[in-house]
């Protein structure tokens, strides 16, 4: 048995979301546990939270990188909590740290961590989430996911290549 842990996948969206986007972050969190991928976030509620409690659900490893200095800041359902004092800085470490992005929704902390990733050469996988475009760009760099079950699969797939 390898002691490496599996995949990590980020998981970004707002800290204060819907509940059909919290259900989509716990049904994300629960499918990427199940798969062996370990879910890193900001660490704290919403769309965060959510995922998390869905990993932690099935038995999942979670992290969360917090933008205070202090790991009480961390929801519930974080099984490693990272203070980082780095404020919306520590989106960069969200979306660098991580092997694949789903976001989920999200206002402009997402829309930032959506930027990090793919200017690190990151793959984004969308649900419910900002479309980008630029002049002279024809695509949209962010893959679309139908549901949770596409987001996890998409992921995982960019991820194995």
């Amino acid at each position: 048995m390898s002691n490496r842990a599996g995949p990590l996948i980020g998981v970004i969206g707002s800290g204060s979301c819907s509940s059909e986007e919290a259900e989509l972050a716990r049904e994300v969190g629960r499918r990427l546990a199940k798969a062996g991928a370990v879910v890193i976030t900001g660490g704290l509620g919403g769309v965060m939270e959510a995922a998390c409690r869905g990993a932690v659900e099935e038995g999942g490893l979670t992290i969360g990188i917090l933008p205070g200095p202090d790991v009480k800041s961390a929801n519930r359902y974080v099984v490693v909590p990272v203070a980082t004092g780095l404020g919306e800085a520590r989106n960069v470490i969200v979306a660098r740290s991580a092997q694949a992005v789903i976001a989920i929704g999200g206002e402009y902390g997402t829309l930032s961590e959506i930027a990090f990733a793919l200017k690190a050469g990151v793959p984004v996988v969308g649900l419910g989430t900002w479309k980008l475009s630029r002049v002279g760009q024809v695509k949209d760099p962010v893959v679309r996911a139908k549901d949770a079950a596409d987001a996890v699969e998409k992921a995982l797939s960019v991820v194995r290549r």
